[in-house]
């Protein structure tokens, strides 16, 4: 069964962040959780070392915010009718908005973050996907991340929820959530292999040829495999289905997503920092960057939504 008590929605009060906050106050009515919209007020002169970021007035200008902030909480929610849900509005001040969003959700025990990207790549997405990607690579709770669009584009209905299976024990933990999650919502669960062929650059083989299996000789037991792994995940029966693809992995996660229509993609991220991140954590942070539909990442050593 999905433990879902308290819900936390970071908002910078954009058209983006709104369209998590419609996503986020649907869940915390299914659940009957409390929803925690937090307001990261940050500002340069917090820190003390750089005389340079300081403001003549800076107390006035966080006050000033914070009442511009409590007002817009206050707009949404009335906009949205929020009236059967607990809803605590919260502001906490920091140097940067990542950080402070971690550490609210550490105060809070959050079960569940939900956020809002907006799928930029580049140097857009330097600028200002780094808020997103910090929180879902280092929350103990899992991220709900949802796709922002311009223009109202609804999220896609939760008939189908997909998950990327690799055998480790972190997408046995997704496969997991997938199963309580199609129970709660009625949806079908849809698992996926990419097979990946090793590709070594010429210097270390020289003129040799490795003998890898291709696909199609190892496709039958892969099938089966896939379908022990995800029969014999913890959680609920779920109507399954199997998928195989060959190809780069992020690429094929997503044109299956797309292809089904999914309405959830439930993604195993490591959580790691330094050079392992840059080796094992590209993945999650691609399909989150590049998803149409809402993803969810969780980590086999953070909370667990699963009782």
């Amino acid at each position: 069964m999905l433990q879902l008590q308290r819900i936390l929605l970071p908002t910078d009060f954009s058209p983006l962040a709104d369209v998590a906050l419609d996503t986020a106050l649907k869940v915390a009515e299914k659940h009957r959780a409390t929803l925690h919209m937090l307001h990261a007020v940050v500002l340069h002169a917090d820190d003390p070392n750089d005389p340079a970021h300081h403001f003549p007035d800076a107390e006035e200008v966080r006050q000033r915010l914070e009442e511009i902030a409590e007002s817009r909480m206050s707009s949404r929610l009335e906009e949205r009718e929020a009236t059967d849900i607990e809803v605590v509005r919260a502001q906490r001040r920091g140097i940067s908005a990542a950080p402070t969003i971690l550490e609210y959700a550490e105060e809070v025990d959050a079960d569940l973050v939900v956020m809002s990207t907006h799928g930029r790549r580049g140097l857009g997405h330097a600028l200002l996907g780094s808020v997103t990607e910090e929180v879902v690579r280092l929350s103990r709770a899992p991220v709900l991340t949802i796709r922002g669009h311009s223009g109202d584009v609804p999220v896609p209905p939760l008939t189908d929820v997909l998950v990327p299976v690799d055998f480790s024990a972190h997408a046995r933990q997704a496969v997991s959530h997938a199963k309580e999650i199609c129970a709660a919502y009625g949806a079908r669960l849809n698992v996926l292999h990419v097979f990946e062929r090793p590709i070594h650059p010429e210097i270390y083989i020289g003129d040799a040829t490795l003998d890898f299996p291709g696909f199609k000789a190892v496709e039958g037991n892969v099938r089966e495999a896939l379908d022990a792994f995800a029969s014999e995940a913890p959680g609920p029966e779920a109507e399954l289905t199997v998928h195989l693809r060959e190809g780069h992995a992020v690429t094929g996660i997503l044109e299956l997503a797309s292809e089904l229509e999914c309405g959830l993609l439930v993604i195993a991220t490591h959580g790691l920092t330094g050079v392992a991140h840059m080796l094992l954590g590209s993945v999650t942070e691609k399909v989150v960057r590049r998803a149409t539909c809402p993803v969810l990442t969780v980590k086999a050593f953070g909370k667990s939504l699963v009782a």
